[in-house]
């Protein structure tokens, strides 16, 4: 399990700039958090203000799971993060509601990755929009969901990489 602070360094694949937005300033985040109508974890504020979102490093791209999901057997993906923005063709946290009511996902979330049917979100159901946030998978197809961990830095903190997972097609075969 990597050490949060560790993460801001080696989270992020340096190669892409596919999915960064531009920096983000107090100002951003507290329009964000004006316009989502939630407080956003500081363990992932932290992370933006590093690189404000983006594709992550090929070591952190996936979360592993204790139960079968719509996925896979034993993780969900984690390719990359939503930073905060409005760059052209290219989805933000700030495209959440939206996302939100068109995928059919419960109300309060706030995504931080995925491009549908299937999402990873701070989920704010039992906490309240301005507690800490479980972090959970949703597949709209399913429907189905599953808590991944209890907040976003003990989420953050168990990324691995897919590379440690056997593949498994959607048929159940290996490949």
């Amino acid at each position: 399990m990597a050490r949060f602070d560790d993460l801001q360094q080696s989270l992020w694949d340096t190669g892409s700039d596919y999915g960064v937005q531009p920096p983000v300033t107090g100002q951003v985040i507290l329009e964000a958090e004006r316009l989502l109508n939630v407080t956003l974890p500081s363990s992932l504020l932290g992370l933006l203000r590093h690189q404000n979102g983006g594709q992550v490093a090929s070591s952190r791209n996936a979360f592993p799971t204790s139960r079968p999901n719509s996925w896979s057997a034993d993780h969900v993906p984690f390719d990359s993060v939503l930073g905060i923005g409005h760059r052209e063709r290219t989805i933000s946290l700030l495209d959440s509601p939206y996302l939100v009511e068109e995928w059919n996902l419960p109300t309060p979330v706030v995504l931080v990755s995925g491009d549908g049917p299937c999402w990873i979100g701070l989920d704010y159901r039992a906490c309240g929009r301005h507690g800490e946030p479980s972090v959970t998978w949703f597949d709209a197809d399913d429907p189905s969901e599953l808590t991944l961990a209890p907040d976003f830095r003990s989420f953050a903190e168990g990324l691995t990489s897919a590379s440690r997972f056997e593949s498994m097609n959607s048929d159940g075969s290996f490949g």
